[in-house]
């Protein structure tokens, strides 16, 4: 695992949302069946990419609503050059991607929600660099901090697509009013908090890790926002980089800080169980019951705003809105973490190149933030198109010259580690298992 620079976000670049990592597959195929005049002011942006025609398979993780506002971001492309998408998105892609790799049937594309992912398949030969012309709109659209997590053996593998905001915690100002409850400022104040909820006869917290083949990671996001606000951002950095053990005592105190919401009857899982139905509920689903009062609050990342359902107002005086999570350390101040996926590619056709290039520029960027709940890294892209309140507070947030940002530290690990035995352990430890034995299983797995 190589070494990143300090990817501390002193951000002027927005950061963004996207991804989705759930369920079941889902596929589709974009091929522009009715086409666009080429010489139209509206192919204007397109040319270069004309007259290469062929197809283009994309593979990821993003499906559902998502996907399908995804394929009408790229649609004016695709009409206008000819060149046809085939996207299939699927729930269980970190395990299914390799699959299709080793029996020959590898995407054009991949979308890869974890660096580490990328990186495995850059060692192994597999993902082709990213040609000159891609890496010129990369240079020029993205931050250096963000290029160095897909760049390998100083070779660019992947570009920069969404971003997502992943310390946010969801709730219904609605319900927080009319009982008289304030977002918290510290650590302490949400404790407190969450007391009196659960005193007044709510479940102040729901949970959901359920994620099909990935089913765990938002369990990971927990650990890795306390460990961050706790120990803040230079342990958080050896931590992923594994320079302290994954069963070192601080990571070890991130785990028991978080057993105090997460595994405390009195404070989860609301409208749907007890501790051990945090598991098998959906993180789809995990947030909905703070719409009917079941439960108070849902920490999850600010992608969460495309599965409230249709007219759920958000808004800061809405049905739903968020905080950032809160402090711990004083000393730390309050550093962010978030998230992302990258464009890979297993060929090099013309036409996969054109694809390349389309992805990297603000004007697909600008396209897919248009559709709403997703926003971007690219400084290109225009924050006047955020219209979920929830982004903008995330960009501006990140913007902040004074944030401290990290990248999704699972995402970063070894692929075997932040999405394998980080993932399952997670899942052992909410079902009951002692916090020495889980951090012992995953640090043997990164040893061996």
């Amino acid at each position: 695992m190589p070494k990143f620079p300090d990817p501390r976000v002193t951000i002027a670049a927005t950061l963004s949302l996207v991804l989705l990592t759930g369920g079941c597959a889902y596929l589709s195929g974009g091929g522009g069946s009715a086409g666009a005049d080429p010489d139209s002011p509206e192919c204007e942006p397109y040319k270069q990419w004309q007259d290469i025609g062929g197809t283009v398979s994309i593979y990821a993780s993003i499906r559902d609503v998502e996907a399908e506002r995804l394929e009408r971001a790229w649609q004016k492309f695709v009409d206008c050059t000819g060149i046809k998408i085939q996207y299939e998105g699927s729930g269980e892609f970190e395990a299914q991607v390799q699959v299709k790799v080793d029996g020959g049937n590898a995407p054009d594309i991949a979308f890869f929600p974890q660096p580490g992912l990328l990186e495995r398949f850059a060692k192994s030969g597999d993902l082709v660099a990213a040609p000159e012309s891609v890496q010129k709109l990369a240079e020029e659209g993205w931050s250096e901090d963000w290029l160095d997590y897909a760049t390998f053996d100083g070779e660019l593998y992947g570009t920069p697509l969404g971003a997502n905001f992943k310390s946010f915690v969801w709730y219904s100002p609605t319900f927080f009013s009319e009982n008289g409850y304030e977002v918290p400022q510290t650590w302490d104040e949400l404790i407190e908090l969450s007391d009196t909820i659960a005193d007044d006869g709510v479940k102040p917290w729901c949970v959901g890790f359920e994620s099909g083949d990935a089913t765990g990671w938002p369990g990971t996001d927990w650990i890795e926002n306390v460990v961050l606000r706790e120990n803040g951002p230079d342990v958080y950095d050896q931590w992923v980089n594994h320079d302290i053990p994954f069963n070192d005592s601080k990571i070890a105190d991130a785990f028991d800080r978080a057993d105090t919401i997460l595994r405390n009857p009195d404070y989860v899982n609301g409208g749907f169980g007890n501790v051990q139905s945090i598991a098998i509920t959906s993180f789809q689903e995990g947030g909905l019951p703070i719409l009917d009062g079941q439960c108070a609050m849902y920490l999850m990342g600010s992608f969460y705003a495309a599965q409230w359902p249709e007219g759920t107002e958000v808004a800061e005086d809405g049905d739903v809105y968020a905080f950032n999570l809160p402090p711990i350390n004083p000393d730390q101040g309050t550093p962010v973490m978030g998230g992302g996926e990258f464009v890979g590619a297993f060929s090099d056709r013309p036409e996969v190149v054109a694809v390349r290039e389309y992805l990297a520029t603000a004007e697909f960027a600008n396209s897919r933030a248009a559709e709403g709940a997703w926003f971007s890294a690219h400084k290109g892209l225009d924050l006047d198109l955020l219209e979920v309140p929830t982004d903008r507070l995330g960009a501006e947030i990140l913007r902040d010259p004074e944030t401290v940002f990290r990248f999704d530290g699972s995402d970063l690990m070894p692929a075997e580690v932040g999405a394998g035995t980080f993932w399952r352990g997670m899942v052992n430890w909410i079902n009951g298992e002692d916090t020495d034995a889980t951090l012992d299983y995953i640090e043997n797995s990164w040893s061996s």
